[in-house]
């Protein structure tokens, strides 16, 4: 039997397998005229909803229009609007609505193909209209690594490993592969972005949720110890990170761990993420645990020719104690200022965690004093 012809798409190489009737009776990309449509700013959820499923069918033009349907998904934080497309019973797609305000949401599709090219698993492009600021990608289903927060670490283990396997890939890049990207990156991590997390961890935390005293927070802020943090951490040779590397941005396929909301990856420490991953608030990890993923991580470093540095144990609790500081900062600005509540619920866990971690250093000792009386 003659094999059938996968069509190109005019953005991304192949249709992918996952849509196999699609590869072959539709061609992912726009037609030759583009017919006219109204921009997707409407306020109305059915009308916005309808608009972007009519953009769908422009885009995919071959698509039975009765069997598309388009539903919202519900994800977290993000300024980004995400849709399942259900193009037949067994076939969906995902549909991205970014801020075109923001200039790191323009760059997810360059990033994108930048991880497939290096052979990191992450979403496939499909589509990308950005003057709309639409994307179309593969999607990868609805299991992501906080799901199996209940398992036992027997099943969890090999999927953090896998997690790990991936970003070791990320971290391992060339620079001349690093410099490819560059221009399509945010800022990298130095002093002033590790200053800015901590004041985002003070401002948004500590006053807007506990609500300590201006004056209090300021005689946090100017503790000597975090600027010698930002400082030392600012000092150190740095990797591609993912810099947002936790359960739910990492969805697990056929066993595989996939990276997902990777749109902030930039220059930093290979710690940041694997701090990302191991203080995650959204899950509970015990000691022994931490453990053997970092020793799975360093394990992997190791294989590919690049081992980790001899003190990067002691530089990953300092990025624990930075990554904490910034998510805690989220949880309060999304929960108070953006209306999610839900954000709320994890700051116990995060504080329990950057208390432990910032108790290890003696000039930060204030500082532990103000956390135990808010925790």
């Amino acid at each position: 039997m003659a094999r059938k012809r996968p069509w190109k798409t005019q953005f991304f190489g192949q249709a992918h397998k996952s849509l196999p009737d699609l590869a072959f009776g539709t061609v992912l990309s726009a037609p030759n005229v583009k017919p006219q449509v109204n921009s997707v700013t409407s306020t109305s959820r059915t009308a916005k909803t309808e608009l972007l499923l009519q953009q769908t069918r422009i885009h995919f033009p071959r698509l039975e229009e009765a069997k598309v349907k388009i539903t919202p998904i519900e994800k977290g934080g993000s300024d980004r609007k995400f849709y399942r497309v259900r193009c037949s019973p067994d076939q969906t797609i995902i549909l991205v609505k970014y801020n075109l305000e923001r200039e790191e949401n323009r760059h997810y599709v360059q990033i994108a193909e930048f991880l497939a090219e290096h052979k990191i698993r992450a979403p496939k492009i499909y589509f990308h209209d950005p003057a709309e600021g639409l994307i179309w990608i593969e999607d990868l289903g609805k299991t992501d690594l906080w799901s199996y927060r209940e398992e036992s670490w027997l099943v969890r283990r090999a999927f953090y490993e896998s997690a790990l396997a991936e970003i070791v890939k990320l971290h391992c890049l060339p620079p001349e592969a690093r410099e490819a990207i560059q221009a399509s990156l945010p800022a990298e991590f130095d002093v002033t972005l590790y200053r800015w997390e901590q004041s985002y961890f003070f401002e948004n935390c500590l006053g807007r949720v506990f609500g300590l005293a201006p004056e209090q927070l300021s005689e946090l802020t100017a503790l000597p110890a975090l600027a010698r943090i930002a400082e030392e951490l600012a000092e150190r040779p740095r990797v591609l990170v993912h810099r947002d590397f936790q359960s739910q941005n990492i969805i697990i396929r056929n066993g595989q761990a996939h990276l997902i909301d990777f749109q902030g990856m930039r220059p930093g420490l290979a710690e940041y993420d694997l701090a990302s991953l191991l203080f995650d608030p959204y899950v509970n990890f015990s000691r022994a645990e931490c453990e053997e993923s970092l020793a799975d991580y360093e394990a992997g470093r190791a294989a590919a020719g690049q081992p980790v540095a001899a003190d990067s144990r002691a530089i990953f609790r300092l990025c624990g104690i930075q990554r904490l500081m910034q998510a805690l900062g989220a949880y309060g600005f999304l929960g108070l200022v953006r209306g999610n509540k839900a954000f709320l619920e994890h700051i116990p866990a995060a504080l329990q965690s950057l208390r432990s971690l910032v108790g290890e250093i003696p000039e930060l000792e204030k500082l532990r004093e103000t956390l135990d009386r808010v925790s």
